[in-house]
């Protein structure tokens, strides 16, 4: 037999939702946990009790989300844009499209692929120390009164000290390859490419993406050109899933790391 669903089932929503639902509710509100085991007559009256408080009660419940399906994002809009070759005079060559025996392989035109090697090696290093020292007396002679001396010893001194030093270390290697595509051919020769790889793994999703301009001159015999002689070049890796998240620090680790953080 299906019995028909309760109706407060109808007040359950998504976090997403939730501004969009309390803007509707009558205040004041009274927000809290709703998460229970097993509910007894302990709960309920707690809930009665909550809801006498204010106008409306909001409840924060415990799901199950489903698993999230691995979302690669959508890759980097092309420009490419290639004249649409078409046999002419009757014949079946077709002189964008055709290749001859001995005619250069190399990338020279919009649509040509091209393979770019990975040799990114960057380290940087920065040091600084600062020490500053401070010191100063005063000394009041014994005053004189009606003739006599008084015996008083009156004296100022202070000194301050500071001392600090900071050091920061970064190296970062990127290596590997790539294969793009030449999107568009400048005036001068220069030759716009842009790719990019999106690997879905079993622990996470990488993407690699790289642009920039090369000369044809640099392209290689095997149609091969090296990170260092791309110009502009606009190298991106990211990832995000189990391994990334284990990666990171918590929110309370940020909180005390951070600039703000007055101790």
């Amino acid at each position: 037999m299906n019995y028909p669903r309760p109706a407060f089932e109808q007040k359950i929503c998504p976090p997403d939702q939730l501004p969009q639902r309390l803007a509707g509710l009558p205040r004041p509100l009274v927000f809290t946990n709703g998460c229970f085991d097993i509910v007894h007559r302990g709960h309920v009256t707690y809930l009665a009790q909550a809801r006498a408080l204010g106008a409306a009660l909001v409840l924060a419940g415990c799901a199950t989300r489903p698993p999230e399906v691995s979302q690669l994002p959508e890759p980097a809009p092309d420009f490419l844009s290639v004249p649409q070759a078409r046999p002419q005079g009757g014949g079946l060559f077709v002189p964008h499209a055709s290749t001859g025996l001995l005619a250069d392989q190399r990338a020279h035109r919009a649509g040509d692929v091209l393979t770019v090697m990975l040799e990114e090696v960057t380290q940087a290093s920065k040091k600084a120390d600062t020490q500053t020292n401070k010191g100063s007396s005063a000394s009041i002679a014994p005053p004189v009164i009606a003739g006599k001396s008084i015996k008083a010893d009156i004296g100022l001194e202070g000194s301050s000290k500071f001392k600090g030093g900071g050091s920061s270390t970064q190296q970062n290697a990127l290596t590997g390859s790539m294969t793009v595509i030449v999107q568009q051919v400048m005036p001068n020769g220069l030759l716009y490419i842009k790719g990019d790889r999106a690997l879905s793994l079993n622990q996470g999703d990488e993407v690699l993406r790289l642009s920039g301009y090369v000369r044809a001159t640099d392209v290689d015999l095997y149609n091969r050109v090296s990170s260092l002689r791309v110009a502009n070049a606009r190298i991106s890796y990211s990832g995000h899933g189990a391994l990334s998240d284990a990666s990171q620090a918590g929110w309370l680790t940020r909180v005390f790391q951070s600039p703000l953080f007055p101790f």
